[in-house]
C-alpha cells in the first residue's frame, strides 16, 4: 500500500504533524540550550550516568544536533533517516529519565533549558509526564520511519523525478 502525495491523503497530513511536532520540539529544546552551554553540561552531569568528561561533550553537542535534526524534520529531508535519529533520541531521554527516577535521584531533566536538583516530590511528580512526552514524541519518529514522503516537504521534491520514473517504467511493463 503506497502514500499519495496528495493533500487529501489523511496520512499526509500525520507525517506533516509528526515532522513539525518533533522537529519543532527538538528546536524549541536546542535553542533554550544553546545560549548556556555551562547549563547544559550541568544538566547532562545530574544524570550521574556518564564520566563528567563525557557529559561535558553531550552538554555542549546535544543542543546543536538538537537544533540541526529539528530543522532537517521540519524542512522534511531524509525524513525516514531523520526519524529514526529522533526516535533513539528519544529512547536515549526516556532511558536516561527512568534511570534517575528508578536510582531516587532528584533532578530537572533540563530538557528546556537548565537541569540540575530539585525537590523529591516535584521531580516524582515530573518524570511520569516527562517519559510520556518522550514516548509520544519517539512514536512520532516511529510513524516517520514507516512513512513515504509526503507534500510540503523537501524530500517530496528532490525525489518526485526518481518516483516518477519509476511509476513509468512500471506503466510500461504492463
Amino acid at each position: 500500500m503506497s502514500f499519495s502525495t496528495d493533500s487529501r491523503d489523511w496520512r499526509n497530513w500525520v507525517t506533516l504533524g509528526a515532522r513539525v511536532i518533533l522537529g519543532g520540539v527538538l528546536i524549541a529544546a536546542g535553542l533554550t540550550k544553546v545560549g548556556n552551554l555551562g547549563g547544559s553540561v550541568q544538566a547532562a552531569a545530574a544524570y550521574q550516568i556518564l564520566p563528567y568528561g563525557a557529559a561535558q561533550v553531550v552538554g555542549w553537542l546535544l543542543p546543536f544536533a538538537e537544533i540541526g535534526l529539528g530543522l532537517v524534520l521540519v524542512l522534511g529531508l531524509f525524513t525516514r533517516i531523520a526519524g529514526v535519529l529522533g526516535a533513539l533520541l528519544m529512547l536515549g531521554f526516556i532511558i536516561a529519565i527512568s534511570s534517575v527516577w528508578a536510582r531516587g535521584i532528584s533532578i530537572d531533566c533540563g530538557c528546556f533549558g537548565d537541569g540540575g536538583p530539585i525537590d523529591k516530590a516535584e521531580a516524582i511528580a515530573k518524570y511520569p509526564w516527562e517519559i510520556l512526552r518522550d514516548v509520544a514524541l519517539m512514536a512520532c519518529g516511529v510513524w516517520l520511519v514507516w512513512s513515504k514522503r509526503t507534500f510540503l516537504s523537501v524530500d517530496a521534491w528532490l525525489f518526485r523525478p526518481v518516483e516518477q520514473m519509476l511509476a513509468r517504467d512500471a506503466q510500461r511493463r504492463r
